[in-house]
């Protein structure tokens, strides 16, 4: 299990300064944006240079920053050639932009977390758009977090509820990836699994404090956020936190991009999502072995032309990226896919297992109500049918087996 020393506390900035002095480090390239650095960017530079630091420091103007080619160009632009440890004073996008610059300049980087709204703080990965397409890239995670309890605990609710929202993603996410495990032959890890399950269950636990942005239950989010990237650190990818939920974000953001629509935070989305996942898991649920076994035999392969199509369609410029990633799905063979029917029929028992484990949509509703969190397409500014084909499109994003996968495959999806 990788360690990565974590401080969540009264005093995270003489914390740092603390480590920084043990560890030798003098040179830094701060990274913020206008929000981020007077909250607490300012405070860390001023501390920095005060214990003889040498900084340089980047502060994104636009409100809404994008982990883009553009912002990544922007923090690349200041890297000189003395050797710096990069400091990313804020959430997922701006830890996201350096974690990928730190790591093309081969230097570490240290998070400071504005706000517990997000599990990407100990990732290995970084979430990027790179040509208006959403996707993972690899690149390293931090050699410390020191998160700000003062800071976490008055960051807007808006924030907390979409760190919740990502953290309850993963009653999704890990249904999901026993299926692709099942019936795609995804790797899979139950010791990772069993600790993103005692990482979500630790969360709703706390629903109500996190609700009342309580310092304990602050603290507690903020500890789910950072065991769920550890999760991921330990697996080597985003598997055991993302499923379908994720990539209905992805989908979404990719459109809002395209359509110069304003972002809408990344767990704020994934929360709503799940909601949508959960009543496929529900339908699924219900149905009994006879029930799947017809269905199963009514199922007619998907149709390489007409799916390639769709793909053009649904994301426009990045579909022969696309056509590559999904290639095992595109080629399958008529016994291919007859195959796959008769491994879900071998595996239903399981199925209905995993299916049982996800809660309902009206539990899942009432949790994120709790916290402040979207429940509805509108809330986010989406319509439904901006969602819904979220939820039958972007499971093309990625080669894994997901339940909108399998509810192509037993007709849950309707028309898709």
């Amino acid at each position: 299990m990788t360690s990565i020393p974590f401080y969540v506390g009264e005093d995270a900035v003489a914390a740092l300064i603390q480590y920084c002095a043990a560890q030798g480090l003098r040179s830094f390239l701060l990274v913020a944006d206008r929000n981020t650095y007077p909250v607490l960017g300012q405070k860390v530079e001023a501390a920095l240079k005060g214990n003889g630091g040498d900084i340089r420091s980047v502060i994104f103007s636009d409100p809404a920053v994008v982990a883009d080619e553009a912002s990544i160009f922007q923090v690349l632009l200041q890297a000189d050639n003395v050797e710096r440890t990069y400091l990313v004073i804020g959430s997922g996008t701006l830890t996201d932009i350096t974690r990928i610059v730190s790591h093309r300049t081969r230097c570490r980087f240290i998070s400071v977390p504005t706000a517990p709204s997000v599990d990407g703080y100990t990732s290995p990965s970084a979430s990027l758009v790179v040509r208006s397409s959403k996707g993972s890239v690899m690149a390293q995670p931090p050699v410390a977090v020191f998160a700000d309890m003062p800071t976490l605990v008055t960051a807007p609710q808006a924030m907390i509820a979409a760190g919740y929202g990502d953290i309850l993603g993963k009653a999704i996410a890990l249904a999901d990836w026993r299926l692709g495990h099942l019936l795609w032959d995804e790797p899979y890890s139950p010791e990772i699994a069993a600790r993103v399950r005692a990482t979500l269950d630790a969360c709703i636990e706390a629903t109500d404090e996190i609700g009342r942005a309580s310092p304990g239950g602050i603290r507690k989010l903020m500890f789910s956020l950072i065991d769920s990237g550890l999760c991921m650190l330990d697996f080597g990818g985003s598997r055991p936190a993302a499923g379908c939920e994720h990539y209905m974000s992805h989908f979404l953001e990719m459109k809002l991009l395209r359509e110069d629509r304003p972002a809408i935070l990344h767990g704020a989305k994934v929360g709503m999502c799940s909601l949508l996942a959960a009543g496929l898991y529900t339908k699924l649920r219900q149905m009994d072995r006879t029930q799947a076994v017809t269905r199963l035999a009514a199922s007619a392969q998907p149709e390489r032309a007409a799916d390639m199509q769709r793909i053009r369609e649904a994301f426009g410029s990045i579909a022969e990226t696309l056509f590559v990633e999904q290639a095992p799905f595109l080629s399958m063979t008529a016994p291919d896919f007859d195959g796959l029917k008769l491994r879900i029929f071998e595996h239903w028992e399981e199925v209905q297992v995993l299916a049982a484990e996800v809660p309902a949509p009206g539990k899942l509703t009432d949790l994120l109500n709790r916290v402040g969190g979207a429940t509805r397409p509108a809330h986010l500014g989406l319509s439904n049918e901006e969602v819904q084909s979220a939820l039958t499109e972007s499971h093309f994003l990625r080669n894994r087996f997901t339940i909108c996968k399998l509810g192509r495959i037993l007709g849950l999806l309707g028309s898709a």
